[in-house]
């Protein structure tokens, strides 16, 4: 079993901000959604490596009302610490907040986390060899 897709919501009109997070922050594709679901709201987006495998997949879909995760969230695993302080660079220089608060608590791991434009908390960490 692997986990195909997060789906996390958005307020309505609010698909631009989410490319602008999901897109231009973190790097991910946006894809078209199937063609039974193109007449609703959202946005999809999907991480594909080196070889062109999916590794992740977000579907970003509009509630109303709408309430912001503000805990649940989807933790997106990058290849190292570098790529990760990149994913924060980004993230920073398009006006979203980065946490690294608890960036050495979670053991094998570094991490931030940060919010979608809507609010949505998102986590992202890279391995760390242990010492």
């Amino acid at each position: 079993m692997r986990l195909h897709h997060v789906q996390v919501a958005c307020s309505s009109g609010a698909e631009d901000t989410a490319r602008r997070f999901y897109g231009d922050g973190l790097g991910l594709a946006e894809v078209e959604k199937p063609d039974d679901l193109k007449s609703k709201d959202g946005v999809w987006f999907r991480a594909i490596d080196d070889v062109g495998q999916v590794t992740a997949e977000i579907h970003i879909s509009v509630e109303d009302p709408f309430v912001p995760a503000l805990k649940a969230h989807p933790a997106l695993q990058v290849a190292d610490v570098a790529e990760l302080e990149t994913a924060a660079e980004r993230l920073n220089d398009l006006g979203f907040h980065v946490n690294w608060s608890q960036r050495y608590n979670f053991p094998g791991n570094e991490r931030f986390h940060s919010a979608d434009g809507e609010g949505n908390r998102v986590e992202l960490l890279a391995p760390v060899e242990a010492a």
